[in-house]
């Protein structure tokens, strides 16, 4: 599933520095619902971009998800608000990571990404 959503090349702006990254595209409420559920292998600068069509708020959950992640959880101007970890759950009741905040996109990239590629809270996602 995953290799057929739409793809975008994304730039995150820390400081000085400008880090690239591709992203899948979930922009409906069926592609977010799966996410990135039975994927065993996300490579290493790539993930997940799950849009919404306003503000949001609540978590995400990690069921049937075989990887461990990092999301990152971005306002209306793409300002890195929350990043979170988070450990797959094949079990029947998983844990939801919520970053009890508004949001208007996230990000979902394999665990530590973020933290590896010096990104941080206050950190700028640019979309074009």
């Amino acid at each position: 599933m995953i290799n057929r959503l739409k793809t975008k090349l994304i730039k995150i702006v820390s400081g000085n520095r400008v880090i690239r990254l591709t992203v899948h595209v979930a922009d409906t409420p069926r592609k977010r619902d799966k996410g990135l559920m039975f994927v065993e292998k996300l490579p290493e600068n790539e993930g997940m971009l799950f849009v919404f069509s306003g503000k949001t708020y609540g978590g995400f959950w990690m069921k049937n998800t075989f990887i461990p992640l990092s999301i990152a959880f971005l306002d209306l101007n793409g300002k890195i608000l929350r990043i979170l970890d988070m450990e797959p759950c094949i079990e029947e009741f998983c844990p939801t990571y919520d970053p009890e905040i508004f949001y208007h996109s996230a990000i979902e990239v394999n665990l530590g990404w973020f933290e590896k590629n010096q990104i941080k809270e206050g950190d700028y996602v640019k979309f074009n």
